[in-house]
């Protein structure tokens, strides 16, 4: 779909494995959030792609104020688009956020202003880094008690099954050498030198996972 004046056009880009997975990790956010239903939360989404997430999101959980982020200015046309078309209002402007950067630069966001985080197949299109970047910067951004949920599909212990996320980390891997699915055990060590503790661990659909980390 297409929004907008020929000197202003907004495209609103569309991904299959949205659409397939918003209802499932709603879900989950719902039963991560119920008890705080009752006040106004902050979330941050990094790498927020299309906008499908993030408006999916707001449209069922009008308590928490979103700040979608992304590295392309293509992705955050397309955000923009969502917000306008479904009309949500707790959906800020998008902005360009590169969490290989350090918190600081994460969009002027203070320390301890986040409720969640959300990074939802980000991790496996990213490098190293940029994994480092994430952990590095939710644990200066979220509040106390905060947490931080990434979704996709991971190595345990530098296995990785099954044969399907074998040949996607292998795809990856040949797009970008520094791309692939990140192994759980590392995320978690990562986690606790930044001050998070990986707290669950939910099996998802087409054999993906949401790790939930919490700030201690």
């Amino acid at each position: 779909m297409i929004l907008g004046t020929p000197s202003c056009v907004q495209i609103m880009l569309v991904s299959p494995a949205a659409e397939r997975s918003q209802a499932s990790l709603l879900s989950v956010l719902q039963h991560m959030l119920e008890d705080q239903s009752n006040k106004k939360l902050f979330g941050l989404e990094l790498g927020s792609g299309t906008g499908q997430y993030v408006t999916h999101f707001a449209q069922e959980l009008p308590f928490i104020t979103w700040q979608p982020s992304d590295i392309t200015e293509e992705s955050r046309n397309s955000i923009q688009a969502y917000i306008d078309a479904t009309k949500v209002q707790s959906v800020l402007q998008p902005v360009f956020l590169d969490a290989r950067e350090p918190w600081e630069k994460w969009a002027g966001l203070p320390q301890s202003s986040c409720d969640v985080i959300i990074a939802i197949n980000l991790l496996q299109y990213s490098s190293f880094n940029t994994a480092e970047g994430v952990f590095k910067g939710s644990g200066q951004i979220l509040k106390q008690d905060g947490i931080l949920i990434t979704y996709g599909p991971y190595a345990i212990n530098g296995m990785i099954t099954p044969i399907c996320n074998e040949t996607l980390d292998q795809r990856l891997r040949e797009m970008n050498p520094e791309w692939g699915l990140p192994d759980i055990d590392v995320l978690r060590q990562l986690a606790f030198g930044n001050g998070l503790r990986l707290e669950r661990m939910i099996e998802m659909e087409e054999s993906n996972k949401c790790l939930v980390f919490r700030k201690v």
